[in-house]
């Protein structure tokens, strides 16, 4: 098991913002919501360190199936409080800053690799190209390292739970939790890092971070929404993926809310029409297709009309099924239908109001961000 602590207790200050820099906007989304994006496809578990006060409005902004809980003083108290709450099943626990909200997933799963490869405590890193100084509390310098042994340190940083533990037990608080491992004598192996994880502390780095979200300047978004009543006698899928012992939906196709909105919403984005135009009843030779069906060809005709997509957000509205448990399952076969698209999946429920508040039905909204490939 996988698990993940995602750094967002911190403040604007250095940003000059006057809300937490985990809820500053980058593109169509915040801070955290990108990190839990990137986060989300590689881990079983996710802990959210919020700053106090702000815990409610980040849960709604990630989901339900996120643990979200009150930082520390510090990011290595914020780091402790979190990993208190980490399953005891967990094997390696990634540490990730909201402020690397770009780090990629491909980043996230390299450092897996390393860890299942037999290290302990695995950190991306870039080359130092700029030449370093050491200096005095005067001013002067001092000494000029070689920067050719020097390395900028990112973030997610994986470890074996245990070895974290050990780290996190001295109580010493570190800009970074592989100093604290080090500090034991152990071994930390660096991998090659990647720029789009620059770490996003003032205005400038937020207008450098834009540009790694696509190949063009020009984005649009759009929004797709989806629902269904259920139906006893129909399989359920969702997501892409079949659930077992659960009621199915009615619909012309097999009603897989979360395709279904995904489709609707890139539909939006690329102004193709919406689900019924390109599927619906008047198109026969959709009954019954799947969720990935449809999102494969919703793929070929944005693909076609000069589109490419950024990434693509979907939260299903209801009381079951828990998506939890098979949230990286799920993730996955969207990615795949979609191409290998990033796809951050959410839940939540309606408090018993409404369609899926009673148990009669599921929903689901989905955001999708594209931009016309050059």
């Amino acid at each position: 098991m996988i698990a993940a602590i995602i750094a967002a207790a911190g403040s604007g200050e250095r940003f000059g913002a006057s809300i937490p820099k985990a809820l500053i906007q980058l593109g169509d989304r915040t801070l955290i919501e990108h990190a839990v994006s990137s986060i989300s496809s590689i881990a079983d578990q996710i802990i959210v360190t919020a700053p106090a006060g702000y815990e409610d409005a980040i849960t709604k902004l990630v989901g339900d199936d996120v643990l979200v809980v009150t930082g520390g003083a510090t990011r290595s108290d914020s780091v402790r409080i979190a990993l208190a709450r980490v399953s005891p099943d967990a094997q390696y626990v990634l540490v990730h800053d909201a402020a690397r909200a770009l780090a990629s997933s491909r980043l996230a799963t390299q450092v897996i690799e390393a860890l299942k490869n037999g290290d302990v405590a695995v950190i991306p890193g870039l080359p130092q190209t700029d030449t370093v100084k050491v200096v005095d509390s005067d001013g002067y310098v001092t000494s000029t390292p070689d920067r050719s042994n020097l390395r900028r340190v990112q973030t997610p940083q994986g470890f074996s739970y245990s070895v974290l533990q050990q780290a996190h037990a001295s109580k010493i608080d570190a800009t970074d939790d592989a100093a604290l491992v080090e500090a034991l004598g152990m071994k930390v192996r660096i991998i090659e890092g990647e720029e789009r994880a620059l770490k996003i502390t003032t205005p400038a780095d937020l207008a450098t971070s834009l540009q790694f979200l696509g190949k063009s300047s020009t984005f649009t978004t759009g929004v797709g929404v989806d629902a269904h009543r259920f139906e006893e006698g129909r399989e359920l899928w969702l997501a892409g993926i079949f659930w077992p012992d659960q009621a199915g939906v009615e619909g012309h196709s097999d009603g897989d809310v979360a395709a279904h909105a995904i489709c609707d919403a890139l539909f939006a984005a690329t102004n193709l029409g919406d689900l019924g135009s390109n599927f619906g009843v008047s198109r026969p030779e959709y009954a019954g297709a799947s969720g990935t069906t449809l999102l494969q060809e919703t793929l070929a005709l944005i693909t076609k009309a000069g589109f490419r997509i950024s990434h693509v957000s979907v939260q299903v509205i209801g009381n079951r099924p828990k998506i939890g448990a098979r949230r990286v399952e799920a993730i996955a076969a969207l990615s795949s239908a979609l191409g290998g698209a990033e796809v951050a999946l959410l839940a939540t429920t309606t408090d018993g109001m409404g369609l899926t508040g009673e148990g009669k039905g599921i929903a689901a909204i989905a955001s999708a961000l594209v931009y016309r490939a050059i």
